[in-house]
């Protein structure tokens, strides 16, 4: 397969010294992704990596491109669904890489959306001590932020993605055609990772998906260009501090609620998806702002018209099921990753685009807000 790029294709080119790579984002890439691995990397042998509902749409083109570029596959299809980011699954792929006889310069490619990746990229981390990787991310919310950023890992029973490591990937194919393939509930849910990059540090661009948010769910430019940006967003944070250690938390923006709720419903999809926790966490983020005389009410009530305008919840009472209490929450947020010496660390905001990193902020005032937003 000749390795010839769309007119609508973008690159965006992530910087990091010796560790930098290149994401492509248009359709098609699918069918070329066997053309641009071999041109950027030196492995002849992959393990790829998908789930159940993915492999019956894209596995068999992504293997045939593969093989005409001279990469022998070993594939290993994975049961769908947040569950599958756990420690019996991650044995099962390190023993497939193995079996595959993967080595340092051949591949683990990430065929799927964020449980994929994220599952992919820790076996990627740890067998032989780190081997190439290659995301295929094929659902919205994976395309524009798990895919990109080197954070790979899974769920533990005390919380989500606790336990992991940071390993890049050497590329990233983007292909757009595959988001026609989602329903609306997916897409939606990728939607709110894409606002949250205008909600961090990007009021113009959050401005832009208020009046071109239909633009971007009908696909075509709006779409590609959304994602694009939305990349850049995520690289250029990544670059200025790639292990989290300071600004880089700003992209938990929603995420500190979010993975509680997530937590609360089991990761149970049928309750509530990644991207729906975050739609809430963010809402009850700029309303926590607001509680704390950060930011104004009007912006709180901005976030939530977007984000229920395009169809995702806003509120925890829209979570079907009984929720915990609120102070079984809190125990949830206790377990944040962005914890630090038992400190509570929330991404708030003084506006919309101006979020910043909150530290030592009061459980009290957290808890007594979880109670007056807390579905009775």
């Amino acid at each position: 397969m000749n390795a010839i790029a769309s007119a609508f294709e973008r690159k965006v080119h992530v910087p990091l010294g010796e560790r930098a790579y290149d994401i492509l984002i248009g359709p098609g890439l699918i069918a070329r992704a066997g053309a641009e691995i071999a041109s950027r990397l030196k492995g002849r042998k992959a393990a790829v990596i998908t789930d159940e509902h993915v492999a019956p749409l894209y596995l068999e083109a992504l293997v045939q491109s593969l093989e005409a570029a001279g990469i022998a596959s070993a594939t290993l299809v994975l049961p769908a669904g947040e569950k599958t980011k756990s420690f019996e699954h991650l044995m099962t792929v390190c023993d497939k890489v193995l079996e595959a006889r993967i080595e340092r310069n051949d591949y683990v490619i990430a065929l799927g959306g964020g449980v994929i990746g994220d599952l992919s990229g820790f076996a990627a981390g740890i067998v032989r001590r780190g081997v190439r990787f290659v995301q295929v991310p094929t659902s919205l919310l994976s395309q524009v932020d798990s895919s990109v950023g080197g954070k790979t890992g899974i769920n533990s029973r005390r919380g989500k993605n606790l336990v992991g490591v940071f390993h890049q990937p050497d590329l990233v194919l983007a292909d757009t055609d595959v988001l026609n393939s989602l329903s609306a509930r997916e897409f939606r849910a990728g939607y709110a990772e894409v606002a949250k990059y205008g909600l961090i540090d990007k009021p113009d661009f959050f401005a832009w998906l208020e009046a071109n948010w239909q633009a971007v769910f009908a696909g075509g430019a709006a779409r590609i260009e959304a994602i694009a940006t939305s990349c850049q967003a995520k690289s250029d944070v990544v670059v200025a501090d790639e292990r989290e250690t300071g600004q880089r938390a700003l992209l938990n923006l929603g995420h500190t609620f979010g993975h509680a709720l997530e937590a609360a419903t089991a990761y149970d999809s049928s309750r509530l998806v990644h991207g729906e926790g975050v739609s809430i966490g963010m809402v009850l983020a700029h309303e926590f702002s607001a509680r704390m005389n950060l930011a104004s009410p009007d912006d709180a009530r901005r976030v939530e018209s977007h984000l229920k305008g395009v169809g995702l919840p806003t509120r925890m009472a829209e979570i079907p099921g009984t929720l915990p209490s609120a102070e079984v929450l809190m125990d949830a947020i206790a377990q944040d990753k962005k914890v630090k010496g038992g400190k509570l660390t929330f991404i708030l905001t003084r506006g919309i685009g101006q979020s910043f990193v909150a530290n030592d902020v009061p459980a009290s005032e957290v808890l007594s807000f979880l109670k007056e937003k807390h579905p009775q």
